[in-house]
């Protein structure tokens, strides 16, 4: 069978899996929608964790962006890698003790306003929206390849998907379905890593080879791959040209970033227990640690695969993936010479081929002449990947939709059932916004998802860590610094990535901190603002002081409260 029709009996086995699990898992009641009641088991909740964190940006876009910019990506794998385990460790355990379903329902309750819980919730949203466009262009990128539809088909088809096994299923029907996108998506990345690190360096070991001499060559991979990106005028592979303090704040940012994503932190709810939590999030960071180590090693196979390909061949002995990417846009060959040769070098000035860095990891196979069918196991766990965070976000939008605000504030008196049917109503609303900006993102994958990263350090991080650790924190401080932490990063965002407000290009950020990395000086102005505030305004009453107490000592532990 060829390419497509693979990609078809793999897609179409893995949606059945999807939606049979939804019908199964449906949900009954808002517990089981908003936390799937609470009982998911340890290890299924740390598989459906890192299918849920583990989204198209590290799937497709992670590899593909070290793979492109060398070692200047791996702020990504530390930021990102480093940020889980800062969640795990310092804040999961005490949120899920204090129980409640969503992270405004923490902050509206911790600092006892609904003005806190209403800005909470605008910050969820943004954060949301913001990263579920990255996943829906994700999806629209594997559909537009593989199944040969537009982009904009592909998007809609993603959207149609998402949209049944979340609104029916819940939180509930999601977990169970991210399980099983965990093991597809995993089974289809490490395969063909194992296939193309056997076929250069003879070790089926990824991370191995990625360090290993090239099989008949007496030259280790990463020399050979350094010595073609010089020979074309590209950045040394191994070697940074990021400014330090970029890389510093961009890492940062991710940490911090994703200590406060609001569809992680929901998953440490799903399960019965306080302990649970921390053994999930233990489970989690394996199930997380085997992609993460792997996506350099495939960053350097494909990089050298390509560059050994195209670079100084004639156009018209191009295999036929290249004509079939070119098909979608997300390679473009412009032949400025005239001379029937792909020049792929770094001066853009005369660079003819243009590859989006989000191609990286489903054309990969191709480039390494792969099975049809491992190219097309690669299509359905990027679908994967895409699929299992969106649908984790949009049941964050629908439940700060229909629990934070309807519920908890406009209409008290809201029915479990009348509840249900608003949760997936925003559901559907949100899933269009969704396709909107999946269709129309700001940037690729990893970076339009980096943008949310710095949105949830700007707003949320600091008013769970402060929320947690500090009891004389009260509502004016929280929200103060939310909004100008939020505001600050919004105004840096808009000015540099969308060319507002007399925006520029490097050149022109601030102290050389890129639109990446400036959530951590929103998450800075955030904790500033909020202890200034908090400092000169009344502290939270003695009820709230104690609730903070309680999350942070467990109980049993006597005298220990007291000091």
């Amino acid at each position: 069978m060829d390419v497509q029709q693979w990609t078809f009996v793999f897609v179409g086995l893995t949606f059945a899996l999807y939606i049979g699990i939804a019908i199964m898992t449906r949900a009954g009641n808002t517990s089981e929608f908003y936390v799937a009641g609470k009982g998911v088991p340890p290890l299924a909740n740390g598989l459906a964790t890192a299918a849920d964190w583990m989204s198209a940006a590290s799937f497709l876009g992670m590899a593909g962006l070290i793979s492109f910019v060398g070692y200047d990506g791996s702020v990504y794998l530390m930021g990102w890698t480093g940020g889980y385990v800062l969640l795990a460790l310092l804040l999961a355990p005490y949120l899920r003790k204090f129980g409640k379903f969503t992270v405004p329902d923490f902050i509206g309750d911790r600092y006892y306003s609904n003005i806190a819980r209403t800005v909470a919730v605008i910050c969820a949203l943004l954060v949301s929206f913001t990263y579920i466009a990255g996943q829906m262009r994700g999806v629209g990128l594997v559909f537009s390849r593989f199944l040969e539809v537009p982009i904009t088909t592909g998007v809609i088809i993603g959207m149609f998907i998402v949209l049944f096994y979340a609104v029916l299923g819940g939180m509930k029907g999601i977990t169970y379905t991210q399980v099983a996108q965990y093991c597809i998506l995993i089974f289809a990345f490490m395969v063909p890593a194992f296939f193309i690190s056997f076929q250069m360096t003879g070790s089926p070991i990824p991370q191995i080879g990625m360090g290993s001499q090239l099989l008949d060559q007496n030259v280790y991979l990463l020399d050979k791959l350094d010595g073609l990106s010089e020979e074309l005028g590209f950045a040394t592979y191994t070697n940074g040209s990021k400014d330090m303090i970029d890389v510093f704040f961009i890492t940062a940012a991710l940490m911090v970033g994703t200590a406060g994503l609001p569809h992680v932190i929901v998953r440490f709810f799903t399960v019965p227990s306080v302990r649970d939590a921390r053994k999930s999030a233990g489970y989690a960071l394996l199930c997380i640690a085997l992609l993460y180590t792997t996506a350099p090693a495939i960053a350097v196979f494909a990089r050298t695969n390509l560059i050994q390909t195209v670079a100084g061949q004639p156009y018209v002995a191009m295999p036929g993936w290249f004509s079939k990417w070119e098909e979608t846009g997300l390679i473009n060959f412009d032949d400025k010479n005239q001379d029937g040769l792909i020049q792929f070098v770094g001066d853009p000035a005369i660079n003819e081929l243009t590859v989006d860095p989000d191609i990286t990891v489903l054309a990969n196979p191709e480039i390494a002449n792969l099975p049809n069918w491992v190219i097309a196991l690669v299509a359905a766990g990027g679908l994967a990947a895409a699929l299992s965070t969106a649908a984790g976000l949009l049941l964050v939008i629908s439940t700060s939709v229909s629990h934070d605000l309807m519920k908890k504030q406009f209409a008290p008196d809201l029915s479990d059932k009348a509840e249900l049917v608003v949760a997936r109503l925003s559901a559907v609303a949100a899933v269009c916004v969704a396709g909107y900006f999946g269709i129309n993102p700001p940037d690729f994958v990893a970076a339009t998802v980096a943008l949310a990263f710095g949105l949830a350090a700007a707003s949320f991080f600091p008013a769970i860590i402060m929320g947690i650790f500090f009891k004389r924190m009260n509502k004016e401080g929280a929200v103060a610094g939310m909004v100008v932490g939020m505001l600050s990063m919004l105004f840096y965002m808009v000015k540099f990535k969308f060319d507002m407000f007399g925006g520029g290009g490097q050149d022109d950020w601030w102290f050389g901190i890129s639109p990446e990395g400036f959530g951590t000086v929103a998450m800075m102005l955030n904790f500033m603002v909020a202890w200034l505030i908090s400092s000169f305004t009344a502290a939270p009453p003695q009820e709230i002081q104690q609730m903070v107490d309680d999350i942070r000592i467990p109980s049993g532990t006597g005298d220990a409260s007291n000091h």
